[in-house]
């Protein structure tokens, strides 16, 4: 090769060329030997100097079977042009659900050859050989197109040379024209390799691929793009996820010459498009019909996750019980967690400030857990109380409060995106859903364990239970999987895989805190997720069955409920999942349904144990394994975000600032130690949400006030190293979300119906529905229950919601927004809800007392949870007088005055920051 370098290009050229030759004729007798070939609509004929039997009606071929639809279109032109034997042949073919069986095959290894060609619209395909696929998706091309596709090589196993060779083909129609089967390994050389073709594509072609496309495209690329290769004669003709990339003597099917065309946006080189003179010579080479002496397949093996290297970080290693840490300022702590936490802030050089005053500690408790105001007379008793265990019994008591489920059971239904419909275009109700939000309520207010919480929603209709009323409470549990997102509106042809990618992604966001749906088509970019892994959690929900919630259609409901329209008794209904024929889910390519790769087994993350069902599990769905996994004591992710969830809660942001982002592109938690510390706490107390709750709110971090005292101005040095108060150096003030103020407004006024509705929502009779995409489901059915209890709709949200930041009801919402607007100001000043709690506020204030200081007193009692000031009491006094000047006006009537003058105040009362703010 040395002194082939020196030579001139011509030489040189020539000299390649004898090299290659020798090569060709060395290899002769290595060559397979020719078996049999077949022309399958036809007589015999002779291919390449080879007899092919025939087989029609004057020719049967012994030990040979296929009875398909005969075709034949002499008039096509093919593409590329072949000799006249093999151009009649091919032309003539059989097509269907092609089946060609080859017996009394002796043992061995043989290589087969399948001519297709296309004579009118394109078709894809696959093809299977004894049952394997051999080539999926395999696109037929314009009218004249042909192919020899293979070598396929298969081993036969035979007694007495009784082997066979079955060929099938799925998919669109495919035109089979002749079998090729050669007894041994065919390299696949074709008859288009003549020493011209050769040299033009080892001068031309060869040097353009290496110089331009191997980067990305070969066995050789750090990461393979498009799943295409076109370092190798079959794999060019594959293609990748797009298709075959090269249609031999087609231009206008070949993609590769679309892209290095620039002809659309895919476009090759994406960095610069080739020269004129390349681009041609190219094209020239695809007419030709890419002769292409690579013959030895090339494989692209995907770089593995380092599973190993990914459980090192922070998130994903094994929780530690690390000790507290000693701190300088020994006095402050309450506890170890504040000593974790003082610690950091010694570290910087900063001291927490005072704690809070009771007042501002029950009202924040009170909201904390239960998302009301506290009452009057319970401030005044916290007041009184002077013993050292005065605030555990505040905690204690909300705790075993039956709101504080309905508090924290909107947190959750925020997390699973909990709707009263289905959402999509019509957004048909699920009258069901009500069982699965008291579920949640119901679960908190008895403090169920975290893991069989979660272990339930997943798998509870697989569970074991004492009883019906267990095994029913269990049942609705997987309502959480049940009220997965609907896409669009085919039932035929329903796109199920956006329906589980959607549970996978709201799964994995909520208990793990990873976003798994982005290896949905490709390995996660970011986090150790393989696309393997997705389809492997896939395998779970394909093996489930989904509740049919309603759907646009010809038929109407009514024809679905004929035994409930003639009076037969019913049975109580769940919306809620059971398991459907078990099986494991195939990879989509680029995430494409219709485009299977291969077949993966159901099985948890790699990263977190990679585990799988045995023998007798995969007879199941595997829910029930699944959620085992998921709430395992050696899954590091599911208490380090729960714990995290409940902090945030607590203090408005997590010690991991990305709640439903514990991955690489999520942000690391500010106090580490603490936050494995509070997971292990967890774990040790049964996973008891409320322990963790008691923990917390027992600390001086969570008692620290919010403000200095009056007068005195925030530390400096806090406001200038820490302004988010990232290391609590101070509790953070924060907005009452839009349930809390609605729940607010109507307690105050003495209007809220605080019991826990057991009955659905009143939706329109089942047989009367009739909800299309043009006129969806838009009812809404005021209450004067808690927010938490209204009817929720995916796709038309309740203003007040909708105005002061409420949950997204068709994705998971692990941190509400909190903003302020004018539009907020306004709607309290002008909303027709506002201002009849406003006038329901004084109508009981009149009726509870008729002392006009006694009244504002109240008023502010059961806004603001304090009295007023003596400023206050003479700024409402002297407000009420230039109102009384008003009435005189305007002639009120004296009865109506007391009550005109208090609802203004209360409206007053009800913009005020201390009111719509917890300090």
């Amino acid at each position: 090769m040395q002194t082939m370098a020196r030579l001139p290009h011509r030489q040189w050229t020539c000299a390649l060329l004898a090299l290659l030759a020798g090569s060709l004729s060395a290899a002769e007798d290595l060559r397979p030997t020719f078996y049999r070939g077949v022309n399958l609509n036809g007589p015999p004929v002779k291919i390449d100097g080879h007899a092919w039997e025939g087989q029609d009606a004057d020719h049967q071929p012994a030990n040979f079977a296929c009875t398909d639809k005969s075709f034949a279109n002499q008039d096509v032109k093919l593409n590329p042009p072949t000799d006249p034997d093999r151009a009649k042949m091919i032309r003539s073919s059989r097509w269907g659900g092609n089946k060609v069986v080859v017996s009394g095959v002796p043992s061995g290894k043989y290589s087969v050859f399948v001519y297709v060609w296309e004579d009118n619209n394109s078709e894809t395909f696959r093809i299977a050989i004894n049952g394997q696929d051999v080539l999926r998706f395999y696109q037929s091309g314009s009218a004249g197109h042909w192919d020899r596709l293979g070598p396929y090589v298969i081993d036969v196993k035979a007694d007495n040379n009784e082997g066979s060779i079955q060929i099938t083909s799925r998919g669109g129609a495919a035109n089979f024209s002749g079998i090729e089967i050669w007894r041994g390994e065919h390299d696949g050389s074709p008859a288009d390799l003549t020493p011209e073709n050769i040299a033009f594509f080892e001068s031309r072609i060869r040097p353009l691929l290496v110089k331009h496309c191997y980067e990305c495209h070969s066995a050789e690329a750090k990461e393979l793009q498009g799943d295409l290769l076109v370092d190798s004669r079959a794999a060019l003709r594959k293609g990748g996820s797009t298709g075959p990339a090269i249609v031999p003597g087609d231009l206008d099917q070949s993609l590769f010459i679309k892209a290095i065309r620039y002809a659309d946006d895919l476009q090759m080189p994406p960095e610069k498009k080739l020269a004129a003179a390349e681009i041609a010579d190219l094209e020239k080479w695809v007419l030709l019909g890419a002769p292409d002496p690579r013959i030895k397949a090339t494989r692209y093996v995907k770089k593995k996750i380092d599973v190993a290297a990914a459980r090192q970080f922070w998130s994903l290693r094994p929780i530690e019980n690390p000790p507290a840490p000693k701190v300088n300022n020994t006095s402050w702590p309450q506890g170890d967690l504040d000593r974790f936490i003082l610690a950091e802030l010694e570290r910087r050089g900063l001291q927490p400030i005072q704690p809070a005053d009771k007042r501002t500690l029950i009202r924040r408790a009170t909201y904390d857990l239960t998302g009301l105001p506290p009452q009057p007379e319970e401030i005044a008793a916290f007041l009184a109380d002077d013993s050292p265990q005065a605030w555990q019994t505040v905690v204690d008591r909300l705790l075993a409060s039956r709101h504080y489920g309905e508090r924290w059971g909107r947190h959750w239904m925020d997390l699973v995106r909990y709707a009263d419909t289905a959402g999509d275009n019509s957004d048909y109700p699920v009258p069901q859903l009500y069982l699965y939000r008291n579920y949640i309520i119901d679960s908190l207010n008895a403090d169920k364990p975290y893991d069989q919480f979660v272990r339930e929603q997943i798998a509870g209709d697989l569970m074991p239970a004492t009883n019906d009323s267990q095994r029913n409470e269990q049942i609705i549990a997987t309502g959480y999987l049940a009220s997965s997102r609907r896409f669009g509106s085919l039932v035929d042809n329903y796109p199920q895989h956006l329906t589980i990618e959607d549970t996978i992604e709201n799964l994995g966001r909520t208990v793990l805190g990873l976003s798994i749906s982005c290896a949905r088509c490709h390995d996660h970019k970011f986090d150790p997720i393989s696309n393997e892994d997705y389809y492997g959690l896939y395998g779970f929900f394909a093996s489930t069955r989904y509740p049919f919630p309603g759907i646009e259609l010809d038929k109407k409901p009514r024809d679905f409920v004929p035994l409930v329209e003639n009076g037969k008794p019913g049975s109580q209904v769940a919306y809620a999942m059971a398991d459907a024929k078990p099986k494991d889910a195939h990879v989509r390519l680029r995430g494409e349904p219709d485009k299977p790769g291969d077949q993966v087994p159901r099985k948890f993350l790699d990263v977190l144990g990679g585990q799988m069902l045995d023998e007798q599990q995969a007879e199941q769905s595997g829910r029930l394994q699944l959620a085992g996994w998921l709430t395992d004591t050696k899954n590091p992710l599911t208490p380090r975000v729960m714990v995290n969830r409940v902090w945030q809660y607590h203090f408005g942001s997590g010690l991991v600032k990305t709640p439903s982002d514990f991955g690489a592109r999520g942000q690391p938690p500010t106090h580490p130690q603490l936050l494995d510390w509070l997971a292990t706490r967890f774990h040790q107390d049964g996973w008891s949400l409320k322990r963790l709750h008691r923990t917390i709110m027992l600390s001086n971090t969570y008692q620290l006030a919010s403000v200095p005292p009056l007068g005195q101005a925030l530390p400096a040095a806090a406001l200038s190293q820490d302004p988010n108060n990232d290391y609590h150096w101070r509790y953070s003030r924060h907005r009452l979300d839009a349930e809390s103020l609605r729940d607010s407004l109507l307690a105050i006024s003495g209007q809220l119906d605080s019991t826990m509705p057991r009955d659905p929502h009143p939706f329109p009779p089942v047989d009367k529905w009739g909800f299309t995409q043009h006129h969806p489901f838009r009812d809404r059915y005021d209450s004067n229950r808690r927010s938490v209890y209204l009817m929720t709709a995916r796709l038309n949200n309740i203003p007040f919601f909708a105005t002061f930041d409420g949950a997204d009801r068709n994705a998971s919402t692990p941190a509400r927004d909190s903003s302020v607007t004018t539009v907020q100001s306004l709607y309290l000043l002008n909303n027709e809800f506002v201002n009849q709690q406003a006038a329901k506020l004084a109508e009981r204030l009149v009726r509870e007392t008729s002392d006009p200081s006694a009244r504002t007193e109240r008023a502010f009692a059961l806004t603001l949870g304090r009295p007023p000031t003596d400023i206050e009491q003479a700024a409402t006094r002297d407000w009420f007088a230039a109102l009384e000047k008003e009435f005189d006006l305007t002639s009120t009537p004296a009865n109506e005055r007391p009550q005109q003058a208090l609802t203004s105040l209360a409206r007053v009362l009800f913009r005020m920051n201390e009111f719509l703010y917890v300090d």
